[in-house]
């Protein structure tokens, strides 16, 4: 990746936990350095502590940015902490109640994952707001002053509290946390507290409680984990990724762990729309394939943001990143089913055992066995030929992958990627043509270690004309980390429509108390108040509506119209329009990562010839190096592009070039690139 960090001495080392590697990308005033090395999903915290004492050498002057999937394992595992919920008398089923939607739409009996919390650990207290804030009830306090022992007698390791309308008035609030300062103070550890006034003041009571449960569920693992990472990495500074886009300080991380439920993923986008941007592309479709899973986003000129989240049947509303997750990656396994149908995934053989060729006892075909029988993975060339794949042990359980197809092995290796393509296109098509974006308006821009092998048949599928495979794309989330903005966003629920007199004055207050707030506490963090610059925004209806478009604070009302039309196809101008939620985010500057260009080259790139299956026939294709590969250079496939992160694969009446900054661009025959 030719890269380098302008005007720093620090070293920034940016980590990606994923279920099958670890990647880390060292960034220095001298180049960057990467590395893979495997996971260990019994202590994740052993692979990042074991890759930064392997590439950092005698560099001990490092800030790291760290990428993980501890909060979001643990939700989907249900491996979190036992968690009591703390409420309103009469509202303790909130969050087991829900919403009227159902998940099986057409099922006789619909399931729904159980709540975080059981029932005989949501406790009641007397006392209520008004949806103004003004007291209505108040507090009992003799509840309040029992609260602790009640807590401590239930055995929960973690708080949540979640009292109605703590967005117009958190004093309630506050009084129930005060009155659980006490818990573990008798030399135990302490048990956190999670408090829904803090972490999202906003209305709708049932996502707000379920944040600050799902905050609370996984507040004392992440506690841990990045407690131990800031105490051994040794790092002059620790940051996190944020489900949206952007790095959180470790302290506001810790105790807020639910901005960390998208991290890996988030800093995939955004290093996939730099690297896009450079090749000449705002408008992208980013699609990372891992070993367990992929993610696909679609940016038309940015990062599209969302609040209408859930993750393991939990809603989070919190600010991410728009990302669609399906269950198809390098390790998905291959399985025929009672039926006698091919399925893939999203059982995945992970970092342990593996997929079969990788020799660490996987005995199931996975996605990634499927490329390395089909040569479009050449075993030789696995991490840059620092390892060696072992084809020759695919062949008994794809025989019997076969057998209960009734085909042969490589028709069978061949219907394994294409019932993973098929998954892997339906997500592409729910985040474009689904939400009215026309593919072909877009570059694929592929990454993770698998992404480069299908790409060009989802760029096919889908419509798109060109496909964009960056520099080291196995790396790429670790690499988005070092290209993403430090930010703090606040928000805060006022229900001020544009009948209310002087609206404008007083969202204008309201914004500059959250701007002030959010920069005091960016500079409490040691960034400097010259740096910082704001956004605001406002969540807007139309009054009676039932959800809200986000819009520009500037001019508003009139954004609003604009924006109601461009989505709905209609507009009320003489409607009234209500502000229902504020919002101020505030953002440090990434560092400034200047890209260099690759040296010039004349000469043809040498090429090895590799033996290929593809549709049903046998090719012999051009096995290349990146390395080599210079800007200019134009390939016809079938082609092979191998390097230490991923590999490429180019099909027939597919041409690969490379443009000055290292991109490989894959065009269709008959387009004009």
């Amino acid at each position: 990746m030719s890269t380098g960090a302008e005007g720093t001495s620090t070293s920034l080392l940016a980590v990606d936990t994923g279920g099958t590697f670890t990647d880390l990308v060292l960034l220095t005033g001298g180049g960057i350095r990467t590395l893979k090395v495997p996971s260990t999903p019994s202590d994740p915290s052993q692979a990042v502590l074991d890759g930064i004492a392997e590439i950092l050498g005698v560099d001990p002057d490092f800030v790291l940015l760290h990428g993980t999937t501890v909060a979001t394992n643990a939700l989907l595992e249900r491996k979190g902490v036992r968690v009591a919920l703390v409420t309103n008398e009469g509202f303790e089923d909130v969050i087991e109640i829900g919403r009227q939607d159902r998940p099986q739409l057409y099922a006789l009996v619909g399931h729904r994952p159980p709540p975080l919390v059981d029932r005989e650990l949501r406790i009641g207290i007397p006392g209520r707001l008004g949806p103004d804030g003004a007291e209505l009830t108040p507090l009992d306090e003799d509840r309040l002053a029992s609260l602790a022992r009640e807590v401590t007698a239930s055995g929960a390791e973690s708080v949540a509290v979640s009292l109605l309308h703590s967005y117009a008035n958190a004093e309630h609030e506050q009084r129930v946390a005060a009155a659980l300062s006490s818990l573990g103070a008798d030399g135990g550890e302490g048990v956190p507290v999670s408090v829904s006034s803090e972490i999202v003041p906003e209305f709708r009571e049932y996502e707000r409680t379920s944040t600050t449960v799902v905050n609370a569920y996984v507040a004392p693992i992440m506690d841990r984990y990045l407690g131990r990472l800031s105490e051994e990495a040794g790092a002059r500074r620790v940051s996190i990724m944020g489900s949206n886009g952007g790095a959180l300080p470790i302290d506001r991380a810790r105790k807020e762990p639910v901005h960390t439920v998208l991290s890996g993923p988030a800093g995939g986008v955004v290093g996939a729309l730099t690297w896009a941007r450079r090749a000449g592309h705002d408008s992208i479709i980013s699609f990372d394939m891992g070993g367990t899973s992929t993610d696909v986003s679609l940016c038309p000129g940015r990062p599209l943001q969302t609040r209408e989240f859930a993750i393991g049947g939990q809603p989070a509303a919190i600010p991410v990143i728009d990302i669609h997750t399906v269950g198809a990656g390098g390790g998905s396994i291959a399985r025929v089913d009672a039926g006698g149908a091919l399925r893939v995934g999203p059982r995945s053989a992970g970092a342990v055992p593996g997929p079969i060729c990788y020799g660490r006892g996987g005995a199931e075909v996975t996605v990634t066995d499927a490329h390395v029988w089909l040569g479009r993975l050449p075993a030789a060339a696995f991490l840059g030929g620092d390892a060696t794949l072992d084809r020759a042990s695919i062949e008994g359980p794809l025989r019997s992958l076969a057998e209960g197809l009734g085909t042969s092995l490589e028709a069978a290796a061949e219907g394994v990627l294409a019932v993973a393509d098929t998954a892997m296109e339906r997500a592409l098509r729910v985040i474009s043509v689904e939400r009215g974006y026309d593919p072909v308006d877009f570059a694929v821009v592929a990454f993770g270690g698998a992404g480069g092998l299908h790409v060009a048949e989802l760029t096919r599928r889908v419509g798109a004309r060109k496909a964009l495979v960056p520099p080291d794309p196995g790396l790429l989330s670790a690499y988005g980390m070092l290209a993403s903005p430090v930010t703090r966003e606040v928000s805060r629920t006022v229900l001020l429509d544009t009948d209310t007199a002087e609206v404008e004055d007083r969202l204008l207050t309201i914004m500059d108390e959250l701007e002030s707030a959010a920069r005091a506490s960016m500079q409490e963090e040691g960034l400097a108040s010259d740096d910082l610059s704001a956004e605001r925004r406002i969540d807007a209806r139309y009054r009676g509506q039932a959800y809200e478009l986000s819009v520009p604070a500037d001019d508003w009302v009139a954004a609003f119209h604009h924006m109601h039309e461009e989505r709905y196809g209609y507009r009320r101008e003489a409607s009234t329009v209500e502000a229902v939620t504020v919002r101020v985010t505030v953002s440090a500057p990434a560092p400034e990562l200047g890209a260099r260009p690759l040296d010039e080259g004349d000469e043809r790139p040498s090429v090895q010839e590799v033996e290929v299956v593809y549709e049903g026939a046998r090719h012999t294709a051009k096995a290349v190096w990146r390395d080599v590969l210079r800007p200019g250079h134009e390939v016809a496939g079938p082609v092979v592009v191998q390097e230490y992160s991923g590999t490429t694969w180019v099909p027939p009446r597919w041409t690969l070039s490379v443009d000055t900054w290292g991109t490989l661009h894959l065009v269709p025959d008959g387009e004009d690139g």
